[in-house]
């Protein structure tokens, strides 16, 4: 099934796949990875942008404060695309929906959407809930028409649904129709375990579910046999269209469907318009940005937005994509903002590098020598462990330096940091010494931790001049280690994430600190992060 564009208009395709993500639910549940809520906010903006339709931003309960707090939030907030979903479960056997504990906190919440899972399988119902089958097809009608009365949309999600329909097709699809009943907007076939269906019989069974309901079908599935790509492919051959996923594919156990892969699938190899061409372009930037929250090292080997997913080592290869590049490439990488790389030749990231420079400065000649200065800075201090793509601000700082475009407005002369045990606490001071125009500031202040101090004196030693620093948060602070192999003396990278609350509007932005000293590399990122925060104010 695809969707073909009208003539002379690209962009007016029919929108026929919605696009879920459960990044900050599923996700979360991940091995190795615990959002905050300052990182579930971030995540859920970053997705917004990209184009995502449906954020799931978690299960509001009273033993889950954080995703209580999560939709506070959210509902203050102004999203340009997404709707925000909560999500839960049906009611307990026996009881009613509108006194359930689970049910009320959704409602609560004040998420547009609600999403509740409910049992599919009667092996769950009969010895997981221990109630009747009959009861289980109550709960799941009466749960979903008690949230529909209380919000706008209700996506049910089918639990073990492939499973379910294997032991018991019949009961299987009893429980759909029972979701329907109640008015749900859309359900959605889950391959909880990840492992029940290969694609051509997953995309068989959902066929035979389409023709016996008439509410939108959508898929979720996991990847516990390493097809959930694929299986969320052939769901939506079958007519499926809402697809959830996660950016990166994390998840429970192998991980949850891959977005990062499916979103250019479904686009360019499927025909249909999922996202503006503008935001695909946004999709490898998506990925590191989310894996840098996550406090993960990128997948180098991702389909579309690896590092390594246009890279070109063998002599052959090489010579092919230089001469055509579709004959070594299946698509041009600039479509999803991943760049070609020739490992040999080392010539990758000119295309990248001259494109953000037209964004800098519109004129710029691509054979001027001061693209080949800025590149050739760029593959340096990446070698070194930069890695300009999660820190833009850091990146539009030296290219603006090179081009002569922005001069520092302080200039650094020394600091001091002092790390002291009295009395079985351990006190921070970091003193700094700094020169702005003509005048040399030199001051000290303690912290919660060396970075905490260190951040704390340079914004007493700076607002005197520059007063919007007050409004500039430090939201987030990473420390990643680069090279396991050396122990305690190892290269370690800073990444971090301002807001500036005087200026909303803005886009939070990232900066980066590279060091064998953990101090050092703090230092570098703290300082672009303020001199990025001038250099705009200044524009």
């Amino acid at each position: 099934m695809t969707t073909n564009a009208p003539e002379n208009k690209p962009d007016q395709r029919e929108k026929r796949v919605t696009l879920y993500d459960t990044t900050l639910r599923d996700g979360n549940q991940a091995k190795g990875i615990s959002f905050s809520l300052e990182d579930k906010l971030a995540v859920a903006r970053k997705l917004d942008t990209f184009g995502v339709d449906y954020i799931e931003g978690g299960w509001p309960n009273p033993t889950n404060p954080t995703d209580v707090e999560f939709f506070r939030r959210a509902k203050a907030m102004t999203w340009k695309h997404a709707k925000i979903a909560a999500f839960g479960s049906t009611c307990r056997p026996g009881g009613a929906p509108e006194n359930d504990p689970i049910l009320k906190p959704l409602v609560e919440s004040g998420a547009p959407v609600l999403t509740i899972f409910g049992k599919s399988w009667d092996l769950h119902v009969t010895d997981v809930l221990r109630t009747t089958l009959e009861e289980n097809l109550r709960m799941i009608r009466e749960s979903v028409a008690f949230l529909k009365k209380n919000c706008e949309e209700v996506v049910y999600d089918a639990e073990h649904f492939f499973d379910g329909y294997k032991a018991n097709s019949a009961y299987a699809l009893d429980t759909l129709k029972a979701a329907q009943a109640g008015g749900a907007d859309c359900i959605v076939l889950c391959d909880t375990n990840g492992g029940m269906a290969l694609s051509w019989e997953l995309e068989e069974i959902t066929a035979r579910v389409k023709s016996e309901l008439n509410t939108p079908l959508g898929i979720h599935v996991h990847n516990d046999t390493g097809v959930a790509v694929a299986n969320s492919l052939a769901a939506v051959r079958a007519g499926a269209v809402q697809v959830q996923g996660v950016i990166n594919g994390y998840g429970e156990r192998c991980g949850n469907a891959n977005l990062t892969t499916i979103i250019p699938d479904l686009q360019f190899k499927m025909g249909f318009s999922v996202v503006s061409d503008e935001q695909m372009r946004g999709l490898r930037a998506l990925s590191l940005s989310i894996d840098e929250i996550a406090n993960l090292a990128a997948d180098i080997r991702q389909p579309y937005v690896g590092e390594a997913a246009f890279a070109h080592k063998g002599g052959a290869h090489v010579d092919g994509v230089m001469k055509l590049a579709r004959s070594f490439e299946h698509m041009d990488p600039s479509l999803v903002g991943n760049g070609r790389d020739f490992v040999v030749s080392n010539q990758s990231g000119g295309s990248l590098i001259w494109d953000k420079l037209r964004a800098i400065k519109s004129d710029i000649d691509r054979r001027s020598p001061a693209v080949a200065d800025i590149l050739a800075e760029v593959k340096r201090l990446e070698d070194e462990g930069y890695h300009f793509e999660l820190a833009d601000g850091s990146f539009q700082l030296l290219a603006r330096r090179r081009l002569g475009l922005f001069k520092d407005r302080f200039e650094f002369l020394g600091f001091r940091a002092i790390e002291e045990q009295v009395g079985g606490t351990v006190r921070s001071e970091f003193t700094l010494k700094l020169k702005v125009g003509d005048e040399i500031e030199h001051t000290a202040a303690e912290g919660n931790g060396p970075v905490d101090a260190m951040n704390a004196a340079m914004l007493k030693a700076l607002i005197k001049f520059f007063p919007s620093l007050k409004d500039l948060e430090l939201a987030d602070f990473k420390v990643r280690v680069l090279d396991n192999h050396s122990g305690a003396g190892a290269k370690v990278r800073v990444w971090t994430r301002y807001v500036d609350h005087s200026h909303p509007e803005r886009e939070p932005y990232g900066t980066i600190g590279v060091s064998t000293n953990i101090i050092e590399a703090s230092w570098l990122a703290l300082m672009d992060g303020i001199q990025y925060k001038l250099m705009l104010d200044g524009e």
